[in-house]
């Protein structure tokens, strides 16, 4: 059965793709989960409707994360932490802190957009990478301090 993926699959291919398929296959799984419709002309215009929608979709989050990003680009945040016998941390600064901290800030970013490449364990100045959209990353200053 020819159909026409609807969003992006990992192991069929991209949006707007026609593929091949097992007819139990499309029925049971493709067609249900709202992941492929039946490959018709009307689908196709359905489908190029959908992505033009997709299209302005990503380019207004894109336009509102680039905006995000410039406010962003020069906030420093705080981080106490205590110390132990010559300034040893005890934990680390974790994703969910810096996230936390920019709230208190007025920038609501979830913890998966912090990118940290190994956990923050020792006192210092750090630039942390935020990554708002998939084209649009920005840096915040990090000082961890001792309480």
């Amino acid at each position: 059965m020819k159909v026409i993926l609807r969003r992006d699959h990992e192991n069929l291919g991209k949006m707007g793709d026609q593929v091949n398929v097992k007819n139990g296959y499309a029925r049971n799984y493709l067609f249900p989960k709202n992941i492929a419709i039946e490959a018709s002309p009307k689908a196709l215009n359905i489908l190029e409707e959908e992505k033009k929608l997709l299209v302005k979709r990503e380019a207004k989050t894109k336009r509102e994360a680039e905006a995000a990003a410039k406010q962003m680009e020069n906030v420093s945040i705080t981080a106490t932490v205590t110390v132990g016998e010559e300034d040893k941390v005890f934990g680390s600064v974790t994703s969910q802190q810096i996230s936390d901290l920019l709230k208190e800030k007025g920038f609501d970013i979830d913890k998966k957009k912090v990118v940290l490449d190994d956990p923050i364990k020792a006192l210092g100045v750090y630039d942390i990478a935020v990554k708002l959209h998939t084209e649009v990353e920005t840096k915040i200053r990090l000082w961890v301090v001792k309480e």
